[in-house]
C-alpha cells in the first residue's frame, strides 16, 4: 500500500548513551500546518480505505442502534435533591435531571441542564457536579471538545437560572463546598493564556483555591499548593460533620497518600492536622465516627482494610482484610458500604459502624457504573452494567437492606435488543472473562477479540462498553483480561505490573492469546486486541513483541512513545506506573518496551487502526501520530496500517454520542474484515 507521505527528518539524541532516531519529532506540534495537513490526508487514506469494507454498514447501522436505546445513569441525593443524568437515545450528551423526591425523579423529574445546548456539535460535555450544602447552587465543571480543562458554573436549582459565577482554567477536580454554602474549593492550574485541548506543554502544579460566590475569580485565595512540587495532585472534600476539611495529597497517579486535616472555624481554615504525612500507602476519608476518622487504606493489607484513625494518626481495625479487594467505601446512616471485588466480581455488604453486622446485598452485574451515599441518607444508590447492558440501578435502605430496582429511570424504549450471552471466567496465566452470544456453536475457533488494561491499580471487569453487544451480536468472541498492574487483586498486583515489572503486563496478555489458542477459542488469523489509554500501550507493545500472534491491533489514545511521554501536558504523573526516562535504570526499561522504538523495518505487522482525539490533553496525539507514521514506514506485509483522528474530541469522556458509534462501527468493522467474521445479514 502507498500511505499518505509521512516527512522523516534526521533528529538523533543521545539519551544515557543511546542513540535515539525520532524521524517524526516534527509531528509533536498539532498546530503546526503541516501536521493538520498530514492529520487530513491521513483521514481521507482511511476513509478510503474503510468505504471498502462490506461489514462497515452493518457495524454502523447496528452501533447507531445501539446509542439509541434510551438510558440512565446512577441517581444522586445530594443536600435533599435527587439528581440523574439521562438519554432518550437522541442526545449527544446526558441531561441532567433533578426533583424533590425519588418518585418524583422516577416519574420525570424536570431537567436542570441540558449540555447538548453548549455547544452546536455536542462535544462541550458535564464533567463534575456538586450541590452547596444548603441545596440553592449546583456547581457544574464543562469541558470543551473533550478536553480536562474545566470551567465552573452555577445555577440555582429552585427556578433552574443561571447564576452569575464563574470560575475557570481547573483541572481533575469538582466544586468543594464549605459547610456554609457561600464559597467552594476547587484545583486552579495556570495555563498560560491557553486552555483549548491542544495544547501539549508539561502542566505545572496544580493550586488549591477557595472561591466566594459572587466575587471575581481573581479575588480567590490560595489555601495549598506546592511550587517546588508540581507532580503533587490535591484532592479535598469536607467531613460529614462540617468540622474539617480533609485534603488527600498524591504524587501523580501513585496511590500512596498524605492525609491532611483542617479544622473550619468561623474564622475560616485552621492549621492543619498531619494525619499521615508520608507517601506509603493509600488512604482514602470515609466519613467521621465521633473524634476519629473512618479510612479505607492498604496499610498492611494488600487488598484494603477499613480503620479508626485519630488526628494523630494512630490506626486501629475497623474491617479487616479479607480474601475479597475493597475498591469503595462509603457513609451511610446506618454505618458503611464496602464494595469488593470477588475474582474481579462486585459486592456490595452493609455494616454498621462499628464494622459490625455485615449484611451482602444482592445487586448482581459485572461491572459498578456507580455508588453513590452519604452518611446522612438512609438511601445508597449503585449502579452495575453487564457486557451488553449500559446500567441498571437499584436503591438499598442501608437500615434494612432492602433492595428495589430502577428501570423506570430510563424513559422511553427502542433501538437495540442486546443477544443473550454466556459469560464464563477462565484461568490462563491470569483470569479472564470469555463472553460468548449463547446461542451459537463454539466447538470450532471463531473470530475474537481481546481487551485489556492492566496499569494504575485500575481494575477491569465484565462491563459495557458500546461496542461489546455490536461485536457478540455480529458473532465475535469477546474476551476481557485481568492483567498484572490492574486493582483486581490489591495493591500487590499492581506492584507486580509496575515499573520494572511493566513487562509482567504484557507477558500476560499475551499468555492469554496464547492460551485462547491452546484450548480451541480462536487462531492467530482471527484474534484481534483492544485497548485504550495505558491499554493502547498495551496493544502498541505486544503487537511490536509478537507480531505474529495477532491479526487486528487498535490501539487507542495510546501511550506509545515511552522515551518523552513525561514532557507533554500531565505526562510526567504516570511515572507510578511507568517510572521516568530520566533516570538511567528506568530508561532502560522503557526503551525495552516503548512501542514507538520497537518497530522494526521489513516486519510484517498485524492490521491495525490506530485512533486518537485532536483535542486528547491526557494523551496527547502525538503518540498515535509518530507511532503510525513510524509503523506506515516500517510495514512489509500486506495488511494496512491506518489511523483515525476524530476532531474537536478528547481522550474519550464526553465525547458526543454519534462519535462514539462511529468509531465503534470503524474498530469493530476493520476488526472483522481482518479476522474473517461475516456479520448477519440485515
Amino acid at each position: 500500500m502507498t500511505y499518505p507521505e509521512s516527512r522523516r527528518d534526521d533528529v538523533v539524541e543521545t539519551l544515557h548513551g543511546h542513540q535515539i532516531a525520532d524521524p517524526y519529532r516534527w509531528l509533536e506540534d498539532p498546530d503546526s500546518a503541516e501536521t493538520k495537513d498530514w492529520v487530513d490526508r491521513q483521514n481521507a487514506y482511511t476513509e478510503a480505505e474503510l468505504a471498502t469494507y462490506s461489514e462497515r454498514a452493518w457495524f454502523q447501522h447496528t452501533t447507531a442502534a445501539i446509542l439509541a436505546r434510551p438510558r440512565a445513569g446512577v441517581p444522586a441525593k445530594k443536600a435533599g435533591w435527587y439528581f440523574v443524568g439521562r438519554n432518550d437515545g437522541t442526545q449527544a450528551q446526558d441531561v441532567i435531571y433533578v426533583a424533590d423526591s425519588l418518585d418524583e425523579l422516577l416519574s420525570g423529574g424536570r431537567v436542570l441542564i441540558d449540555p447538548n445546548t453548549l455547544s452546536a456539535d455536542g462535544t462541550d460535555s458535564l464533567g463534575t457536579f456538586t450541590v452547596s450544602p444548603d441545596g440553592k447552587f449546583f456547581a457544574y465543571g464543562i469541558n470543551e471538545s473533550g478536553s480536562d480543562w474545566t470551567t465552573f458554573r452555577l445555577l440555582d436549582i429552585a427556578s433552574g437560572t443561571p447564576v452569575e459565577d464563574e470560575v475557570s482554567e481547573a483541572k481533575f477536580c469538582a466544586a468543594t463546598w464549605l459547610p456554609d454554602g457561600s464559597a467552594y474549593l476547587y484545583l486552579h492550574y495556570p495555563a498560560s493564556g491557553r486552555s483549548d485541548g491542544t495544547e501539549t506543554a508539561s502542566l505545572s502544579g496544580g493550586r488549591l483555591m477557595l472561591h466566594r460566590v459572587g466575587t471575581p475569580q481573581s479575588d480567590d485565595e490560595l489555601v495549598l499548593s506546592f511550587p517546588a512540587q508540581d507532580q503533587l495532585f490535591i484532592s479535598p472534600e469536607v467531613s460529614d460533620d462540617d468540622r474539617y476539611l480533609v485534603v488527600h495529597i498524591t504524587k501523580g497517579t501513585d496511590p500512596a497518600t498524605r492525609l491532611w486535616v483542617y479544622p473550619i472555624t468561623s474564622d475560616g481554615l485552621g492549621e492543619p492536622a498531619k494525619v499521615v504525612d508520608e507517601f506509603k500507602d493509600e488512604i482514602a476519608f470515609v466519613r467521621m465516627s465521633g473524634d476519629q476518622l473512618v479510612l479505607r487504606t492498604d496499610r498492611d493489607a494488600s487488598r484494603g482494610r477499613v480503620v479508626l484513625s485519630t488526628l494523630d494518626g494512630e490506626f486501629t481495625d475497623l474491617i479487616g482484610e479479607g480474601e475479597a479487594t475493597l475498591q469503595a467505601v462509603r457513609g451511610t446512616a446506618g454505618g458503611l458500604a464496602t464494595l469488593t471485588l470477588v475474582d474481579a466480581q462486585p459486592v456490595l455488604t452493609l455494616y454498621k459502624l462499628d464494622g459490625s453486622d455485615a449484611r451482602v446485598v444482592d445487586v448482581p452485574g459485572g461491572g459498578v457504573v456507580g455508588l453513590n451515599a452519604g452518611p446522612e441518607y438512609d438511601e445508597l444508590f449503585i449502579g452495575l452494567s453487564t457486557t451488553t447492558d449500559p446500567t441498571l440501578s437499584y436503591v438499598v435502605h442501608a437500615d434494612t437492606a432492602e433492595v428495589r430496582a430502577l428501570p423506570e429511570l430510563v424513559r422511553g424504549s427502542g433501538g437495540f435488543t442486546p443477544p443473550q450471552v454466556t459469560v464464563t471466567r477462565q484461568r490462563g496465566p491470569v483470569p479472564y472473562f470469555l463472553i460468548t452470544r449463547s446461542d451459537l456453536d463454539f466447538s470450532e475457533p471463531r473470530p475474537t477479540l481481546m481487551w485489556g488494561y492492566g496499569g494504575f491499580r485500575i481494575p477491569i471487569q465484565a462491563d459495557y462498553r458500546p461496542g461489546w453487544p455490536a461485536w457478540l451480536a455480529a458473532g465475535g468472541v469477546l474476551v476481557i483480561t485481568n492483567l498484572r498492574g490492574g486493582g483486581e487483586y490489591g495493591s500487590e498486583w499492581h506492584d507486580a505490573g509496575r515499573l520494572k515489572n511493566k513487562q509482567n503486563v504484557f507477558d500476560d496478555f499475551i499468555g492469554v492469546a496464547e492460551h485462547l489458542v491452546e484450548t480451541g477459542v480462536t487462531t492467530p488469523a482471527q484474534l484481534a486486541i483492544h485497548g485504550r489509554s495505558n491499554g493502547g500501550l498495551l496493544v502498541g507493545a505486544v503487537m511490536t513483541q509478537r507480531p505474529d500472534l495477532f491479526a487486528v491491533a487498535l490501539p487507542g489514545v495510546g501511550v506509545l512513545d515511552m522515551l518523552r511521554f513525561h514532557k507533554f501536558t500531565v505526562g510526567a504523573a504516570w511515572a507510578s506506573d511507568y517510572g521516568l526516562p530520566d533516570d538511567p535504570e528506568q530508561f532502560e526499561d522503557l526503551l525495552a518496551y516503548s512501542p514507538l522504538h520497537r518497530i522494526s523495518e521489513g516486519t510484517e505487522y498485524p492490521a491495525t487502526l490506530v485512533v486518537t482525539g485532536d483535542h486528547d490533553d491526557r494523551v496527547v496525539p502525538l503518540h498515535s501520530h509518530k507511532f503510525i507514521a513510524a509503523l506506515q514506514h516500517a510495514q512489509s506485509g500486506p495488511q494496512p496500517v491506518l489511523t483515525r483522528i476524530e476532531v474537536n474530541t478528547g481522550h474519550g469522556f464526553g465525547k458526543p454520542a454519534a462519535m462514539v458509534a462511529a468509531e465503534w462501527a470503524d474498530l469493530l468493522a476493520f476488526a472483522a474484515h481482518h479476522v474473517g467474521l461475516q456479520p448477519p445479514e440485515q
